[in-house]
C-alpha cells in the first residue's frame, strides 16, 4: 500500500498539536466507497524501546483472514495523551507500506475524531493512507453520552457539547461497549454499522481483535530473541 507523506515524525509536543490542528481541515466525514469486500485492523504493541505495529486483513463479509504484516522500528516520541499518532504512526505505516491487498475500510484500536482536536490515530492515519478510517477505542477519551442498552447494536451517541463526535457502542450483551468515532472518509452510521458486522463473538470488532493478537504474538516471540 502506498500513503501520504503530510509531515515529518520529528517533532516536538507543540509542533505535533500544530500539525493536528491543520490537519483537521482536510478530515472527511462522507462514506467514499461501494461495497466493502476487505477489512483492515491495526494495532501496536511495545517491548522496551521498540514499537511492534501489525495490520491484519481479512475478507468481508466472512472475516477470513488473508494478509498480515508487522514493522517493529524505534519509539522517538513519548507517552502524551492525545498524541498517539506520533508514538505509533511511523510503525503503522510501515506495516501498511508491505500490505499487498489494499483493504476498503481499516479499522484502529484508538480513536478518530473523539479526540480533542478531532485526530485521533485513525484520523490521522486516514489521512496518509487516503482511505475510509474507523477508531474503535475501548475507552472514552472526549464527550458524554446517555446509558446504552444491553443488547448488541444497541448505541448512545457520544457528543461533545452539540457536536456529535462518534458512538458507544454495545458489541456484545453482557461486555463493556466501546467507543467509535469516524477517521476519515466515512460517515458515522456507516462505521457504527461496519463495526457491528465485524464484532462476532467478541467485544471488539474482529480485524482490531487479530490485529492485537498478532502484535502480542511478535511481542512475545521478540521478548523471547532478547531475553
Amino acid at each position: 500500500m502506498k500513503y501520504l507523506s503530510l509531515h515529518s515524525w520529528e517533532v516536538d509536543r507543540k509542533e505535533a498539536i500544530e500539525i493536528q490542528i491543520k490537519l483537521r481541515e482536510n478530515i472527511s466525514l462522507r462514506r467514499t466507497f461501494g461495497k466493502i469486500e476487505k477489512v483492515a485492523g491495526a494495532d501496536v504493541s511495545f517491548l522496551e524501546k521498540e514499537a511492534i505495529a501489525g495490520v491484519v486483513v481479512l475478507k468481508f463479509p466472512d472475516l477470513e483472514i488473508i494478509e498480515r504484516q508487522f514493522f517493529i522500528c524505534p519509539v522517538k516520541f513519548p507517552y502524551v495523551p492525545g498524541l498517539l499518532t506520533f508514538r505509533e504512526g511511523p510503525a503503522l505505516l510501515g506495516a501498511f507500506e508491505k500490505i499487498k491487498n489494499e483493504p476498503d475500510v481499516i479499522l484502529f484500536d484508538g480513536q478518530g475524531i473523539a479526540h480533542p482536536r478531532r485526530m485521533g490515530i485513525a484520523t490521522h492515519l486516514g489521512l496518509f493512507l487516503d482511505r475510509p478510517t474507523v477508531g474503535c477505542a475501548k475507552s472514552k477519551l472526549r464527550g458524554d453520552y446517555l446509558a446504552v442498552g444491553e443488547e448488541k447494536g444497541n448505541y448512545s451517541l457520544l457528543r461533545e457539547g452539540k457536536e456529535v463526535i462518534g458512538a458507544v457502542v454495545r458489541t456484545k450483551r453482557g461486555v463493556n461497549p466501546i467507543f467509535v468515532s469516524p477517521g476519515n472518509k466515512i460517515d458515522l452510521p456507516t462505521s457504527i454499522k461496519v463495526v457491528l458486522e465485524c464484532a462476532t463473538r467478541y467485544r471488539l470488532p474482529e480485524p482490531t481483535r487479530q490485529a492485537h493478537l498478532f502484535v502480542s504474538g511478535l511481542k512475545e516471540e521478540l521478548a523471547q530473541i532478547k531475553s
